[in-house]
């Protein structure tokens, strides 16, 4: 292939990632991005396998690679429930870490093959190349291993927090600054490989500290750095492609991560600094649930009033992603909107365990677009709400991150569910969210519990409704 066809297929390509991500910002053209997405890894991909003018031999290694990968990525795919979602892209963030890791280190050891040099003589450019995007990828495999055993409550998801964790944090940064520009000057292997240590080890120290409620944006910012260690290795390799994908995915998930710490009313520097889940202990609550009244109901009771309700505003959480509720939710409110309720869907920015979660299980359901809101659009319905169905979203509308300046979602801001006149509250227990933290709106007046599976007590008042 000659240099002028392989610029011309690199650059299509690189249009259609542009476009992919442009649809991808909507749910309404999220399907046709990401066959813009496929269409331009695919062109990626053939056309740089048509340059490499490798032997017969290299493309049957290159082609059962893709069926071996293909394959198991296939039935990961098909397996895998809605609710390990955030946890299966937290794994994947890892093996594209670990990708750059593994470029890094053949590119130093067979710089040959790249075109770089040779062994102690390779060009002081891709050094520099090398080693960062190594850097960034061991982060980026170890953060997000952390990330992973977190959402899937192999480890707590509490802050983890040691006393001088910011300035052990600050030391090993600096250490690895260092290594790297001792290993540009001398190009020693220990120096590449120690710092490679230090960038696995803080990797892990900047995401333990980050508790459960903020791990949506966690899983965010590990994306944007899957995509500059993809940018930095496509320096090494010279693949201009590779370089503007990772750049792409580099800046789109650090614009993502900054818009939800607005939302937060969180720092990106925080994040950045793995101080983003604060210092640590949950608040400190008045009293406990053993002491406190809870009103119980039943399905009937939510039946009765949300028929003669106005107004009904839905708030999906995790709970019901767990439970798969989102098409018996779909059917209530179809029934409710037949008998003239206004019925609106509140989505608060980190409600589930990655960004767009809730948006992608009401899309499944074919709820309509202009159904679902953001909760700066919704927040200030809740005060003529007569209703508030709160299914398995917890942290999210806790109204100790507005008063309890000790709770670790303290300045968080929240849907403000409390402001309706009855709020229906869908659990199983009266376990905490995944922060960690008990919510005093499961005690207030105005709040009545309904215990069970958020589908099974879903389709018990659709039921009652019908009958």
């Amino acid at each position: 292939m000659s240099l002028s066809l392989m610029l011309i297929s690199y650059l299509v390509s690189a249009v259609c990632f542009i476009l992919a991500l442009r649809g991808l910002s909507s749910p309404e053209t999220a399907q046709k991005g990401n066959k813009f997405a496929i269409a331009g890894m695919t062109l990626a991909i053939l056309t740089t396998l048509c340059a490499q003018g490798m032997q017969f031999t290299g493309y049957i290694w290159i082609a059962l690679a893709v069926v071996i990968g293909g394959f198991i990525g296939t039935n990961i795919a098909k397996k895998i429930p809605m609710t390990a979602l955030p946890q299966l892209v937290a794994a994947f963030h890892s093996l594209v870490g670990m990708a750059a890791v593994l470029v890094a280190l053949t590119s130093l050891l067979s710089p040959e093959t790249y075109g770089i040099g040779v062994v102690g003589a390779i060009n002081l450019s891709s050094l520099f190349e090398m080693s960062l995007g190594a850097a960034i990828g061991a982060i980026t495999f170890s953060g997000s291993v952390v990330a992973f055993a977190k959402l899937q409550g192999l480890i707590s998801g509490k802050p983890l927090i040691f006393p001088l964790q910011h300035k052990l944090n600050a030391t090993i940064g600096a250490l690895i600054v260092m290594l790297i520009a001792l290993f540009m000057a001398t190009e020693f292997h220990t120096a590449f490989f120690l710092m490679l240590i230090l960038a696995f080890a803080i990797g892990f120290l900047l995401i333990l500290p980050i508790g459960g409620a903020d791990m949506p944006v966690v899983i965010s910012m590990l994306n944007s750095y899957s995509g500059w260690a993809a940018a930095g290795i496509g320096f090494t390799l010279g693949n201009t492609l590779l370089i503007i994908t990772g750049a792409l995915v580099g800046a789109s998930g650090a614009i993502l991560s900054y818009i939800m710490c607005k939302a937060m009313n969180r720092s990106i520097i925080s994040v950045v600094l793995g101080g983003f889940g604060g210092d640590g202990a949950s608040s400190a609550q008045s009293g406990s649930s053993s002491d406190k009244a809870v009103k119980a109901g039943s399905p009937e009771d939510a039946a009765f009033i949300m028929e003669n309700a106005s107004k009904v505003i839905i708030v999906p959480g995790y709970g019901m992603a767990v439970a798969q509720a989102q098409h018996s939710l779909r059917e209530l409110a179809d029934i409710l909107k037949s008998k003239g309720v206004e019925v609106k869907y509140a989505i608060h920015p980190v409600a589930g365990r990655m960004p767009g979660h809730m948006n992608v299980l009401l899309a499944e359901a074919n709820v309509p677009y202009d159904e679902v809101f953001e909760l700066e659009e919704i927040n200030h319905e809740f005060a003529t709400a007569d209703v508030a169905y709160v299914i398995g979203a917890n942290d999210v509308t806790n109204p100790l991150a507005k008063t309890d300046s000790s709770s670790p979602i303290y300045g968080m801001p929240i849907l403000d569910v409390n402001k309706a006149k009855t709020v229906f509250f869908v659990k199983r227990s009266m376990a905490s969210g995944y922060a960690g933290v008990e919510n005093p709106l499961f005690f207030a007046d105005n709040t009545i519990m309904l215990f069970g599976d958020a589908k099974k007590v879903t389709e018990e008042i659709v039921q009652d409704i019908t009958e």
